[in-house]
């Protein structure tokens, strides 16, 4: 009993590490998007943006960068990196957000690292959260579908062995029978169990729960 008792005790650790680095980014994007926004709409007044556009163009880079960081923490939810798409927008965002801060700031060393400083900081515990999320994903994994997850795909990898819509249904049938019988620990079934129930071979069925894990069978 001691060990299930500490595995218990473990993941509630775990879950509130979680917990309160996500509350800390919450509250550090609070602050970094107020200050934000207070800089872009200072700045667009100053550069002859009416009073409703100036409240409105601070939004479209918070924005901008808040939709790239939800897209980024969906990946890592799945237990992938984030695309090239959400994170140049979420550098460009950032890099707006913190030439705004620096263009409205007091003209010294010092006012302008003060002024980019949330920006950072923003930046800084999205990636750690970022990082948290993975690894409790990749825990919750097993071997071989962190094997699975992590493979690079390529065309001539992709579990095509039927070809043709037979294929693709194939697949599909063997994912959701995957998502069905998952085992008590809620991991996926292991590859030879499924590739037994198919009738074919082990790497196919690996690939089948890489693809079904990347979301392209649903």
């Amino acid at each position: 009993m001691a060990e299930p008792m500490e595995g218990a005790d473990q993941r509630r650790t775990e879950r509130v590490i979680l917990i309160a680095t996500i509350t800390s980014v919450v509250v550090l994007a609070f602050i970094a998007g107020s200050i934000s926004y207070r800089h872009l709409h200072l700045l667009a007044l100053r550069h002859g943006e009416s009073p409703w556009t100036a409240a409105l163009l601070p939004l479209s880079v918070d924005g901008m960068v808040l939709c790239a960081s939800m897209a980024l923490l969906a990946d890592s939810r799945r237990g992938r990196r984030g695309g090239v798409l959400p994170w140049t927008l979420l550098v460009v965002g950032s890099l707006a957000s913190v030439a705004a801060n620096v263009a409205v700031a007091e003209p010294s060393f010092i006012g302008r690292a003060v002024a980019a400083w949330p920006a950072f900081a923003m930046i800084g515990g999205l990636e750690m959260a970022f990082r948290l999320v993975r690894q409790s994903v990749a825990r919750r994994l097993s071997p071989e579908e962190r094997t699975a997850v992590s493979a690079p795909k390529s065309g001539n990898d992709a579990p095509q062995a039927d070809g043709g819509l037979r294929g693709r249904t194939l697949q599909q049938e063997a994912w959701q029978w995957a998502l069905r019988n998952r085992r008590p620990d809620g991991t996926l079934p292991r590859s030879v169990d499924l590739a037994r129930q198919f009738h074919r071979s082990p790497r196919w069925a690996r690939l089948v729960k890489s693809s079904g894990l990347n979301g392209t069978l649903t």
